[in-house]
């Protein structure tokens, strides 16, 4: 165990140094002919500079990855994980705990809270982790993870607005699936202009996940959405009529999304009843399990028949010092 830790640690990948002015952008489709090619990576000339590189369809499995029965725990699947962590550095101890006891083999994580420089790469390079992430000061921020292997970045900002530099959106390859970690704005108040850029934002999503189904490659959109899909996805109330969660317009952009052909994961193992994913810190919602269903999963039709099991792990959301959302996980069969 201890000589493994040591190989991860002198691996850090270099994609985690990408800078907020020099992100990778290129057309998802010509990028995914049929894992053919993959969009530019990042990488890092002798000064650091984030230079791009075209990527081979190899490169969408993991590199130099560490093979020990670790690696491989439950062999044969691959456990993704989302977890808006609600401020990376501040909440440490409870993400390693948890990482330590679900052990996934990839993590999207989301509200990072942290520039780019202060995420903690190396005490998560201790439990086996590497990493491409995006960080912003204070607000946003988003990470993947990967279990004894680097994911490949393929993007780190959302297409459709140049000028939009909120850290909110990014992919990578992984164990042959390309992999997203979204934080979708939230919207509040509405209306108003935090509603119209949440709207917006869904928009691109939407142009951009029709790219990415026309690729016809294995495709997995998770993250946190900020929007509760349904009326069984809250629990019972009339107090939050007015927020950007759950008004028509947002519920609306997230059926069409699904229309494109893509799978609510979480929804297809658990038709009916509660799923919750957050609850408030405000009114005692956690004590009285008033939650509702903010991270999804999206499954293109070339990975929704690998689907094998998922949840919600509950108890995180339960100890000291918790984010007020809890880590929902799929399995996969490889």
């Amino acid at each position: 165990m201890k000589r493994r830790s040591l190989a991860l640690r002198s691996a850090q990948p270099k994609t985690g140094l990408l800078t907020r002015q020099d992100r990778p952008r290129s057309d998802a489709a010509s990028a995914r002919q049929t894992l053919g090619l993959v969009e530019p990576r990042s990488t890092a000339d002798a000064e650091g500079h984030p230079q791009s590189a075209t990527c081979p369809a190899k490169y969408l499995q993991c590199e130099t990855p560490v093979r020990t029965e670790w690696s491989w725990y439950e062999a044969g699947t691959l456990k993704i994980a989302t977890f808006n962590i609600n401020n990376i550095n501040k909440r440490l101890h409870n993400l390693m705990a948890w990482l330590a006891k679900a052990q996934p083999d990839v993590v999207c994580l989301q509200e990072l809270k942290a520039e780019q420089e202060a995420f903690p790469a190396s005490a998560l390079g201790d439990l086996g982790y590497r990493g491409v992430w995006l960080g912003e000061r204070s607000w946003n921020g988003v990470a993947i993870l990967a279990r004894d292997c680097d994911p490949v970045l393929t993007r780190s900002s959302l297409p459709g607005n140049p000028s939009d530099r909120q850290a909110r959106y990014i992919e990578a390859a992984v164990n042959g699936v390309l992999i997203t970690s979204i934080y979708l704005p939230n919207g509040n108040p509405q209306p108003g202009p935090k509603f119209d850029y949440k709207l917006a934002w869904f928009e691109r999503l939407i142009e951009h996940g029709a790219e990415l189904m026309k690729a016809g490659v294995p495709v997995v959109l998770a993250g946190d959405y900020n929007v509760v899909p349904t009326a069984q996805d809250i629990y019972p109330t009339r107090s939050l009529d007015n927020n950007a969660l759950i008004q028509p317009q947002s519920r609306q952009a997230y059926a069409r999304l699904l229309a494109q052909g893509w799978t609510d994961s979480l929804r297809k193992l658990q038709h009916e009843g509660p799923l919750w994913t957050f609850w408030d810190y405000e009114r005692n919602r956690w004590p009285l399990d008033k939650g509702m269903r903010l991270d999804h999963f999206l499954l293109s039709p070339t990975v929704c028949d690998r689907l094998v099991d998922g949840g919600v792990d509950r108890w995180v959301r339960g100890e000291v010092n918790a984010s007020d959302h809890a880590p929902a996980w799929i399995m996969l069969d490889r």
